[in-house]
């Protein structure tokens, strides 16, 4: 699975299991997330790459605060959520 700098993943295991985040950098076996809240673009949380669900969502995280990054991926947990209904 080959993820990108700003791809839109959502975590599939551990405590962070069903939040959104983007990738803020990634190599062959973990790549490092970010969701602006719990883990800031400043220091992202490493993360096996087995892990997460990529989603067909990109974001440009250049020179985005952790404070708009909150507010994207709102609306990605905000639709997801609407799925399930």
């Amino acid at each position: 699975m080959k993820l990108n700098t700003g791809s839109v993943v959502r975590a599939a295991a551990g405590r962070d299991c069903g939040g959104f985040f983007v990738v803020v950098s990634a190599d062959d076996k973990y790549c490092f997330i970010s969701d602006g809240k719990s883990r800031k673009l400043a220091s992202p949380k490493r993360k096996n790459i087995k892990h997460i669900c990529p989603t067909n969502s990109m974001i440009d995280i250049n020179g985005i605060t952790d404070k708009k990054l909150r507010m994207l991926l709102k609306d990605f947990k905000s639709k997801s959520n609407e799925e399930v209904i």
